[in-house]
Formats: C-alpha cells, sequence, structure tokens
C-alpha cells in the first residue's frame, strides 16, 4: 500500500509537470503574444473626465508627438523634469530624475506621467465644472503663460484664460524641490449676473503598461483616503466594478499608484469633496480616473473665487509623505504605501530597517542585520520550538515502534503514544504555538521587502547588483558562463525564462530550506514524508520568481535556523544531517 501511495505521489507530480509545462508553450505564451500584438496595435482615446466625459478623440501618436502636440513651458527641479501642457494646462510630461529604468548608467530617468493622445497615457486634470456655465475651460482649451518661463521651486508660472463671455481664469503653478505641485485656480466674473462653480481634480491613466497590475502583493491601483478611510482599489476590481459610488469627504486625497510610484491630487484639508473612482471604455481602451469634485462656490458679479490643489506626482519615499502629511495637514498621506493587513507591525519593521540602511549604507547588509535582529527577539520562542521538534525526533523510533506494534488497534496505540509523551516529557503541539506567533511578524517582513523603494536597484555583492529583481544567473547557461539567453530557445523559451529560471541564491535557498526540514521530526506517513521531501524543490522553484532581496532574507534565516537546531541537536544527542555529512566527508577522506 506505501509503495503504491509513493508510485501514485510520483505519477502526480510528474503529470502535474508535464501539464504545466504544455501550458506555458501552447496557451500561456501564445496568449502572452497575442495581448503585447493587440496592445501595441491599440492607440488610446483622449478624456477630461470631470463630471461626465468630454468628447473622445482616438489618437495615434508617439509620446515624443503628443508632446509636441501642444505649446508647454518646461518643469526643472532637483527631483522632476518634464513639462507643462498649456493646451488644458495640464500637468502630463514628469520624468523622475533621481530613478532609473534600468540599472544601466545610460538608462533613461523613470516615466511618471505621459501625455494624452499617448499610448498608455497618465495625467492630472484639474480645473472648474458648473451646470448651465457657458465657456469653462477644458482639455482642448489654450491657456496664455502671463508669467514665467521654467517651472522650478521658488519660481511659479502663472496662466490666464479668457472665455470672452464675462469670465477670466488664472492659474498659478508652484512646485517645490521634490514632488508637490500647488496649483491656486481663480476664476474672476465680470458679468451681470452670479455663476456657480466647483473644483475638480482628475487623475488618469488611459490604458496600462504591459504587466501592469498584476502584483498580487503589493496594491496597484486607485488609492486614496476620503470618507474618512483609506481607499484602494486594484485595477482588476475597478475594471470588474466600474470603480463604485462617489464618497462624500472633508479633507483627503485621491489619485493611482503603482508599486513605488503615485500620482494623486490632494485639496485642500478643509474642503468637501466627492471621491470617485470613474471607469470608461472606449476605443478599445479602458480609461481609470480618480477624481474629485469640491463643493460649489458662487460668483457674484464682479467678484471672484479661488481654490487650491495640490498634485504628488513622484517616488512614495515614507519620510516625505510623512513629512507633507504632517506639515501641510494632508490626511494618512503615508498609506499611499501598503502596509497590508499587518501594518502594526510593518510599519515598525520598515522604520528600522530604513535605520539600519542609514548605518550602514549597504541593503543587503541592511537585511541580514535585520534578519538577525528578529531572530534575536523570537530566540526565546524558536528556542522552545526547536526544543520540541528535537525531542519528538528523539522518540521518533520509540513512536515507529508502537505504530507497528499496535497498528491494528488504534485506541491502544494512541494511550501507549500519549504515555510515551508523559515519559518522555514531550508536548507534541509546543513546536506549533511558536509558528503561528511568527507567522504575522514572517508577512511583514516579506511585505516591507516589497515596499521598501530603497531595495530598487540596490546592489549588494558579487553578480546581486539589484534587490529587487529576479536572480540574474540561471541554470541553464551555467549561471553566465555559455553565452547562451535560455528565453531565446523554441518552444519552450518563455517557460525556461521564466519557471524553469533557477539561478544560485534560489539553489542556496533550496539547500537551506532542505536542511532545515530535514531536521525537524518525520511525518508520521509515508506518502506525507515524500511530499515534505519534495517541499524545499517545489518552493525553489516559487520563490526563484521573487525579488532577491527576499532571497537574501529567507536563505540567511535559514541558516541562523539550521544553526540554532544543529546547537539544541547535539545537546540532545540527536542526530542531525549536518553530523551525518561531516561523517560521511571524513570517511571519504580518511578511505582516500
Amino acid at each position: 500500500m506505501r509503495d503504491e501511495n509513493t508510485r501514485n505521489t510520483i505519477i502526480f507530480f510528474v503529470c502535474a509537470a508535464i501539464m504545466l509545462l504544455l501550458y506555458q508553450v501552447f496557451v500561456a505564451g501564445p496568449q502572452s503574444k497575442a495581448q503585447q500584438e493587440a496592445a501595441a496595435r491599440q492607440a488610446p482615446a483622449a478624456a477630461t473626465l470631470a463630471r461626465g466625459a468630454q468628447p473622445l478623440v482616438p489618437p495615434a501618436l508617439t509620446r515624443q508627438a503628443a508632446v509636441a502636440a501642444s505649446p508647454r513651458v518646461p518643469i526643472a527641479t532637483p527631483s522632476l523634469k518634464g513639462s507643462l501642457s498649456l493646451r488644458g494646462a495640464r500637468i502630463d510630461d514628469l520624468y523622475l530624475t533621481g530613478y532609473r529604468e534600468t540599472l544601466d548608467k545610460t538608462s533613461p530617468p523613470v516615466e511618471l506621467l505621459r501625455p494624452e493622445g499617448a499610448l498608455n497615457a497618465w495625467f492630472a486634470d484639474i480645473g472648474w465644472t458648473g451646470a448651465n456655465v457657458p465657456g469653462l475651460p477644458n482639455g482642448q482649451t489654450v491657456w496664455t503663460l502671463a508669467q514665467g518661463t521654467v517651472l522650478a521651486p521658488g519660481k511659479p508660472v502663472i496662466l490666464t484664460y479668457d472665455n470672452g463671455q464675462g469670465l477670466t481664469f488664472t492659474r498659478v503653478i508652484a512646485v517645490d524641490e521634490n514632488y508637490l505641485f500647488t496649483i491656486t485656480d481663480t476664476v474672476a466674473n465680470a458679468g451681470a449676473a452670479a455663476i456657480t462653480l466647483a473644483p475638480y481634480g482628475s487623475v488618469q491613466r488611459q490604458g496600462l503598461p504591459e504587466g501592469l497590475g498584476k502584483n498580487s502583493v503589493v496594491h496597484e491601483g486607485g488609492m486614496g483616503w476620503f470618507g474618512n478611510d483609506r481607499r484602494p482599489i486594484k485595477y482588476k476590481k475597478w475594471e470588474k466594478d466600474g470603480g463604485g459610488p462617489a464618497r462624500p469627504s472633508v479633507g483627503g486625497w485621491i489619485g493611482i499608484t503603482d508599486r513605488y510610484w503615485l500620482a494623486a491630487l490632494i485639496p485642500g484639508p478643509q474642503e468637501h469633496f466627492d471621491g470617485r473612482y470613474g471607469l470608461t471604455r472606449t476605443q478599445g481602451v479602458t480609461i481609470y480616473d480618480a477624481n474629485f469634485v469640491g463643493q460649489p462656490r458662487t460668483v457674484g458679479a464682479g467678484q471672484q473665487v479661488s481654490s487650491t490643489t495640490r498634485l504628488f506626482a513622484g517616488a512614495k519615499r515614507v519620510p516625505l509623505l510623512k513629512d507633507y502629511q504632517e506639515r501641510l495637514g494632508i490626511a494618512h498621506l503615508d498609506e499611499a504605501v501598503d502596509w497590508g493587513m499587518f501594518w502594526f507591525i510593518t510599519r515598525p519593521v520598515f522604520t528600522f530597517l530604513g535605520f539600519i540602511y542609514a548605518q550602514v549604507g549597504n541593503f543587503g547588509v541592511a537585511i541580514l542585520l535585520l534578519t538577525v535582529v528578529v531572530r534575536a527577539v523570537f530566540f526565546p520562542i524558536a528556542n522552545k520550538q526547536y526544543e520540541s521538534m528535537t525531542k519528538m525526533k528523539k522518540v521518533q523510533p520509540a513512536m515507529e515502534e508502537l505504530r507497528k506494534k499496535f497498528k491494528d488497534d488504534p485506541a491502544k496505540q494512541q494511550q501507549e503514544l500519549m504515555a510515551l509523551y508523559q515519559r518522555e516529557k514531550v508536548n507534541p503541539l509546543a513546536g506549533c504555538l511558536p509558528i503561528f506567533l511568527q507567522i504575522p511578524v514572517f508577512f511583514s517582513l516579506f511585505k516591507v521587502l516589497q515596499i521598501s523603494i530603497d531595495m530598487r536597484h540596490a546592489p549588494f555583492a558579487g553578480w546581486i547588483q539589484d534587490l529587487s529583481a529576479r536572480d540574474p544567473t540561471t541554470i541553464f547557461n551555467l549561471f553566465g558562463l555559455i553565452p547562451w539567453d535560455p528565453g531565446s530557445a523554441p518552444l519552450i523559451g518563455t517557460f525556461m525564462a521564466t519557471s524553469l529560471h533557477i539561478g544560485v541564491l534560489p539553489i542556496l535557498y533550496g539547500i537551506t530550506t532542505w536542511l532545515t526540514t530535514s531536521m525537524s521530526p518525520p511525518a508520521p506517513d509515508p506518502t506525507q514524508q515524500k511530499m515534505f521531501q519534495l517541499m524545499p524543490i517545489l518552493f525553489t522553484f516559487i520563490m526563484a520568481q521573487f525579488a532577491i532581496g527576499l532571497l537574501v532574507y529567507y536563505t540567511w534565516s535559514n541558516m541562523l535556523t539550521a544553526m540554532q537546531q544543529y546547537i539544541i541537536m547535539r545537546r540532545f544527542k540527536v542526530d542531525n544531517p549536518i553530523d551525518k555529512l561531516i561523517r560521511r566527508l571524513t570517511g571519504k577522506a580518511q578511505a582516500a
């Protein structure tokens, strides 16, 4: 029976591997290629969404052509470069000068915002909305540059627009040395009748770049704090539900976020507004719109009113977000970072990791030191756990004898096992409770290493030059010794470049996982034992797809665990894999 179970388990894993290979080659690969070709053919529609969609015009422009399609004012700060469009008075062309797309020193800076008319446009639109008010400026309105030639810190620009029907609009745009724009809009009414207007703002994405929105660990999509609560919405849910209803709020913010970057509109701290996620499908393009509409203002004849809105467009650096939050009264701006369900642990761990990094200057070393600190904090609990596991491993032969002796009498077998536990002072459950206590911390550490922007493009040592990327080495080209790219192989190239991409560190992780697993008491059932023996291999393939910074943490943590278990097993005189390996090596050496 046991042999049959073992055979069935092996057959199951072989069939699963074959099915996965066939799926990657004949289904996932062609689907991915078709999606990329379809995305390349699509041209996003132009739209300005305030309370409703404006006419949509399907463009087909390169990014450079979209930028050149309207007169512009350059933007130049220590952190940003780009331009402001006079058509629509939009902030729609931004690059983050402090971050590059790749590790290559000649790589261009990270692109944040992109003008309407280009593929996958992402921009901020701000203005006024009002019923039965003719001549309101929209996305096609060309404003006049009244003051300033370059938008820079301490050098605001002033734009004006006269609608020819008694309304004059003035927009003052300022920017600081980081990522915060301040937009002050004023409407002067020279007409004979009063009008009612409300300020609005919209952050739009017209289509998504390939791969965006597929991160299952870190939130990507709509993000905001309005209605006195954090309001995230992932792209998939956004598409499915259409965004949802508007929610009233006093103060707060709303925008769209990627893993590391954020574009968010921030009404005044006392502004009453309705925040909403909208969705429009047109010309084969999905338009994601995070918008707000403020309180109506009545502008009497000969009067004027003003409204101030801020735009954060940049990297989600937590100290900077907190500074804006405290200094400018922006409610919970640091909630733009996805702290996860264990936020009460993730936040302090994130802060402590940042402190270590500031001291040592190497993010990989900071991960190693953080791991040591976490292991030290949990040392007493882990020690109890490993002692219990070691005792269980010590009595394992006696347990097997009892199971064989009373295999036909389960009640008697259980009675004898309980008596054995009492004699040897063993509690089978003592090793489980410490694991449950540590689970929230391990999840939080996992989250911290996913959201830390300091880990992006951060070098460690040797071949590890980007802790946020996968291990660049692979076993299929002998870790770079053979000049061959496995991803270029016909038929199975995609599969080898993803699922079978196994580098040096994933292999070390797999070895250390096997070591810690083999030090644990074996499962009573032979089939379960086979399953547990295969788990390190399975997890090696799974973890190989994650950032190498995570593997640095888990591999180092496994090594510390193995050291702790080894010391305890030696103390209780329990045989372990390390001693077995040493005996085997010394035996071979003596034989030689």
